[in-house]
């Protein structure tokens, strides 16, 4: 195709999705309840909106039968046309953009797309609080627009806050990677940006997901149906519970779903330690606990853990759960009342937890054009500011793995382009799982077309690449340009949810293309690899003819763009790997069933993520380059730190022999530390650094690996300085977890690494405040 043709196309068909928009006009949407025009309901309090929240939803429910009550406890609630009250599709996502995953969300007339951002792991892949954040915003922007229009509801089940244990799981490319710190400020940033800044109303509610130690889908013969998750107290509170705690403490989230998985013996779903204990009481949820879809039918039918479905009924809704995607509550929660296994009280305050989350919508308050929100429409989707985010976003997440030579970036001397592989022209491929429809795509060969003269040839039929046959054409492309680029990788068909990898390495014969058509290019080449996990490429980074290896992830509708702005330095990558590329070989030792974090030499396991697996990677966790080069100086940070207790009676009870401090036994609001350094820009090009802080304990017993504690994305034009200042909270930041799963502050020692920078922290007990 023509290249000035193929760059036009992006901006064609946006013009075409304008023309579709105002071709359609969208009626104002009817009250969900409490309908001005109907006097009958003028006259209930809970629709009265200057009544005190917790008495609405007193009076909503005590109005309510038992029937009506039971059909309020599942994902597609009935209407009660008798107080005015609609049905309401409760299952809606926005993992990465407004998707059309789940019935509460469609697309179509007045809104044809929405934009689709990349996919979380790239996204996270940019460490940038800010942008997680206004992505939210952007996304609930365009929510609340579909709903408007009917297309929508406002409860989103997103985001996927699991910690991506193991390389191989389908589902990690929707996770923020394998960092309980960077997973659980990812959770809270997208949060706040998709529920707003207003405490009490929400713009939309989002959902942190799936609650816990879930991650494994389907894998050598084992699904996430029938998976026991055996977890230590340890690697709970350390690794698994951490991001869930982020997003309902510092996040404000309305919901939380309860994964398919035991954990334990027990299903999580009806697991009252981790619902009603854990969510509720200790981290204090405002809003309410969903189950995954039929994961109350899966713990009665596949797990068998209650011998009736009344007995499953019941203790899950004992257990601290709300809501039920499924029919199976609606079915079953009446006879386990009327069998004495459950009382209407406790329907009733699960009710409650739906109710006053709706209400924090403005579903109670009557004609939703007159609400905050109101006014936006289809011209607030897909806007150009929205696209242009999408776009930064792909930029920010790109990680430049390797680049020997200083192959990248390509200059305009090389006219002519060879653009080969199974994605090197893909559309939905780009945007990953749980996305809707995306605004328009553009692809890597379009947006290389936009700076090149390109030659396309696929070389392999998909990612599959189960022949050779086209090889001989891909090599005959390279040979005749200036510069090769390479776009491989996996797809939803390699890496997805229930489908979970059996091996690292690139599927079918793609190693042997890329090692053909490196040998066969006449200018330098590039790999650009697509995918969600991790992929063992040491071939490709050991051959001197492969000059540089991109990671793009799933980069979202704009990836083609911003893989060719990469590519020619229009953007100088920043990203930092979210999650350690491991070897192939490392699956050998690590079941995915193994739930262990900690290495254990005796058994020769060699324990997962960066935190504590020692042993051989492909690239690392933060690892990421520029076409810049950076220098820190670390001009302040505390040397000593005395860490005051709460009072005489927890000194008392602090146990001395393990030299350290129980966190609930600190006085932890005023211990915040102050790290300030300066980064310096020392090379010839613009661009962004991400500042990774990370803290060894002291040494010992506890785990000897490092641990990232803190982050920060500063941009500098070549040659500026600028100082950061990084606070960390001691009590959460240099704390560790002893195998009773107990948070302790280590006496001593602690290491600060920053780059190539390392400065010590000498933690003490204070123990003359106490005196005093």
């Amino acid at each position: 195709m023509d290249a000035k043709i193929t760059s036009a196309l992006p901006f064609l068909s946006f013009l075409l999705f304008l023309l579709c928009l105002s071709n359609h006009t969208v009626e104002s949407r009817a009250p969900f309840a409490c309908d001005a025009k109907n006097g009958l309901t003028r006259s209930f309090k809970f629709c009265r909106v200057n009544v005190p929240l917790h008495a609405r939803v007193r009076d909503l429910i005590g109005r309510l039968t038992l029937q009506e009550k039971i059909r309020l406890l599942v994902n597609n609630a009935a209407a009660v046309p008798r107080l005015g009250i609609q049905g309401y599709e409760w299952w809606s996502e926005a993992l990465h953009g407004v998707s059309n995953v789940g019935p509460g969300t469609k697309f179509g007339g007045a809104f044809p797309g929405a934009t689709s951002f990349p996919q979380v792991i790239t996204t996270a892949a940019s460490f940038n609080e800010s942008l997680w954040e206004e992505i939210g915003r952007v996304v609930s922007d365009e929510a609340r627009a579909m709903y408007n229009g009917g297309m929508a509801g406002l409860t989103f089940w997103s985001p996927n806050v699991n910690v991506f244990r193991d390389p191989r799981w389908g589902r990690g490319q929707e996770t923020p990677g394998e960092d309980p710190v960077v997973a659980g400020k990812y959770a809270a940033s997208y949060v706040r940006g998709l529920q707003g800044n207003n405490g009490f109303r929400l713009k939309v509610a989002a959902c942190c997901k799936h609650y816990t130690a879930y991650d494994l889908d389907n894998w050598n013969g084992m699904d996430r149906f029938h998976f026991n998750a055996r977890v230590s107290k340890q690697d709970l509170e350390d690794t698994f519970n951490v991001p869930f705690k982020s997003c309902v403490v510092e996040g404000k989230v309305a919901s939380v779903m309860c994964s398919y998985n035991q954990v334990n013996g027990k299903p999580t779903c009806a697991d009252p330690y981790l619902l009603k204990n854990t969510i509720r009481g200790e981290w204090r949820l405002n809003g309410y606990i969903v189950s995954d879809c039929d994961s109350v039918g899966v713990l009665y039918e596949n797990q068998h853990y209650t011998a009736t479905p009344e007995e499953a009924a019941a203790a899950t809704i004992r257990a601290g759960l709300d809501l039920d995607c499924g029919p199976f509550l609606a079915i079953h929660t009446e006879n386990a009342v009327k069998g004495g296994l459950l009382n209407e009280e406790d329907v009733n305050m699960a009710l409650a937890n739906t109710i006053t989350v709706q209400m924090r919508l403005g579903l109670f308050d009557g004609e939703p054009s007159a609400q905050p929100f109101g006014n936006l429409g289809p011209r607030d989707v897909c806007t150009p500011a929205h696209q242009q985010l999408a776009l930064q976003a792909a930029h920010q997440g790109i990680v430049l793995l390797q680049n020997r030579g200083r192959t990248l970036p390509l200059s305009r001397t090389h006219r002519t382009v060879a653009v080969i592989g199974p994605n090197a022209d893909v559309t939905v491929t780009m945007i990953g799982n749980y996305a809707g429809v995306a605004c328009g795509y553009t692809t890597p060969l379009q947006g290389i077309s936009r700076y090149a003269k390109t030659i396309h040839q696929s070389g392999c039929i998909d990612v599959a690449c189960n022949g050779n046959q086209q090889f001989g054409m891909a090599e005959a492309a390279a040979s005749q340009a200036d510069a090769t680029v390479l776009v491989m990788g996996l797809d939803q068909s390699i890496e997805a949810e229930f489908r979970d990898r059996q091996e690292l390495l690139l599927p079918g014969y793609q190693q042997e293309l890329i090692s053909r058509v490196a040998m066969a290019s006449r200018g330098p080449t590039i790999l650009v690899l697509m995918s969600g996990g991790p992929v063992d490429v040491l071939f490709a980074k050991n051959d001197p003819r492969i000059g540089a290896i991109l990671w793009a992830g799933y980069p979202g509708q704009a990836g083609g763009a911003a893989i060719a702005d990469v590519l020619f330095g229009t953007a100088n990558p920043g990203g930092k790997l979210p999650m350690t590329w491991y070897p192939q070989d490392y699956l050998a030792k690590v079941p995915m069933t193994d739930m262990g974090m900690r290495a254990d030499p005796s058994r020769g396991y060699p324990g997962r993520t960066y935190r504590f697996y020692k042993g051989p990677v492909v690239f690392p966790f933060g690892h990421g380059m520029s076409y810049t080069t950076f220098a820190h100086t670390l001009v302040q940070a505390p040397q000593e730190v005395a860490v005051p207790f709460t009072s005489l009676h927890a000194l008392q009870n602090t146990t001395s022999a393990s030299n350290s401090i129980r966190v609930s036994h600190a006085k932890c609001e005023p211990l915040v530390l102050g790290v300030h350094i300066d980064v310096k820009n020392t090379g010839d090009m613009d661009g962004t650094h991400t500042l990774l802080v990370f803290s060894s304990p002291p040494q010992g017993k506890w785990s000897a690996n490092k641990q990232l504690i803190g982050f920060e994305k500063v941009h500098l034009v070549a040659g500026s300085k600028k100082r950061v200042k990084i606070a960390i909270p001691v009590c959460k930041h240099l704390s560790v977890v002893d195998r009773f799963g107990i948070r302790r502050l280590p006496i001593g020692k602690h290491d600060l690494h920053i780059g190539d920078l390392k400065h010590s922290i000498s933690l003490r007990a204070n123990l003359e405040e106490i005196k005093s």
